[in-house]
């Protein structure tokens, strides 16, 4: 069922016994996944499993697209969903290590019409926290490639609640703020400079995109959602449109190999293939718990938040990091179909794609057996 292809991958790679990780888990995870694909969970799904600045695994299952029947390959590139503000705050940590500005600053700061029906005082800190009181609020399609209009939309958001009051998952509208930020800031478009600013410098602009060009969008699987039993691929979520959009809080596209890469990039303390892009100190005060155990509304659990990924913790459970992971494991999924995280003890960074929106509660029980199997195989400090 796990094809390869021999692509090039974006950091070098290893073997299991090497990076001190256990086959019999990981072959475990392997026969997990193929367990799905055979149950019709998804078509195909992708993981990777790094340590130390290298891939000690990459296995591949599946199919791309079930219309036309395609394999996925090592080049395949998955709909990310929500993993995708991971890739977009960590452009705007890099904006904070440049002094450009700071995680305490009011967006209107940058933005002065931002302060619109009451949001004058609202930090990137409550932003990027989900705590930014508008968590309902979204812009047109429209906007897409039109950021004047994107910045005015994004403006025009009204408040739902009082900004820091509450903790509430703003599913796009916190990185829709953040984009605008970015480009208020920078003068350029904000998948510009996630791709030549963050992804480019450490070899991953091939591997992981913000907005997907024509020329790469062969490489996209199609992501699906079960609808009455069956199997289907939404046009809303596959069209070319949509993979050029780069929608900061859940339209990238990445390969495992490029994400687990990037985590690994976080766990270096922000250097990849030689070169630097972030500062450990501006990782180490973003991934922490900045919410403490305060609940998420939209979880219904306190899911620890830190300014673009959340981190373990210490509760019971916690969605998608896995709930044996050390408790600094620190990470993202995107909705309904994958999960990347870094556990900064271990140096492990791991990533698991699929292509299917899975439904509740069987996909949050999937991802904590497949992070744990994950967990479970770091068998050496």
């Amino acid at each position: 069922m796990a094809t390869t292809t021999g692509t090039t991958l974006p950091i070098e790679s290893t073997t299991l016994e090497a990076a001190g990780l256990d086959p019999v888990r990981l072959n475990q995870l392997d026969g997990l996944i193929e367990g799905h694909i055979e149950a019709d969970r998804y078509p195909g799904a992708q993981y990777a499993i790094a340590r130390h600045g290298k891939i000690a695994r990459l296995k591949t299952f599946g199919r791309a697209s079930l219309d036309p029947s395609t394999p996925a390959n090592e080049s395949t590139l998955w709909l990310l969903f929500s993993q995708t503000k991971v890739l977009v705050t960590a452009a705007v940590w890099q904006l904070v290590d440049k002094g450009a500005l700071r995680f305490a600053d009011q967006i209107t700061d940058y933005i002065p019409e931002f302060g619109k029906h009451g949001k004058g005082n609202i930090t990137l800190f409550e932003i990027l926290t989900h705590q930014g009181g508008f968590p309902a609020a979204a812009v047109s399609e429209d906007t897409w490639e039109e950021h004047d209009r994107l910045r005015q939309e994004v403006c025009d958001f009204t408040l739902e609640w009082t900004p820091g009051s509450r903790v509430k998952y703003h599913s796009g509208s916190a990185h829709w703020t953040a984009a605008i930020l970015i480009e208020a800031i920078t003068g350029r478009d904000y998948r510009d400079v996630v791709r030549d600013d963050l992804l480019a410098p450490i070899g991953l602009a091939n591997e992981i995109f913000v907005g997907v060009p024509p020329a790469s969008q062969d490489r996209c699987a199609a992501m699906h959602v079960l609808e009455d039993d069956a199997m289907v691929a939404p046009a809303r979520m596959n069209r070319p449109e949509h993979k050029a959009a780069g929608i900061p809080g859940g339209g990238g596209y990445a390969s495992a190999a490029g994400m687990a890469a990037f985590y690994q990039m976080l766990a270096a303390s922000g250097e990849l293939n030689g070169a630097r892009v972030l500062s450990p100190r501006v990782i180490q005060f973003a991934t922490q718990n900045h919410t403490g155990e305060r609940l998420d509304e939209s979880m219904g659990m306190p899911m620890h938040r830190g300014l673009g990924p959340h981190v373990r913790g210490y509760t019971p459970t916690i969605r998608g990091l896995g709930s044996i992971g050390s408790p600094n494991t620190y990470g993202h999924g995107g909705a309904g179909s994958s999960y990347s995280w870094t556990d900064p003890d271990s140096g492990v960074s791991f990533t698991y794609l699929s292509n299917t929106q899975s439904p509740e509660p069987w996909h949050t029980v999937r991802l904590d057996q497949v992070s744990n199997l994950a967990h479970a195989s770091i068998i050496e400090p």
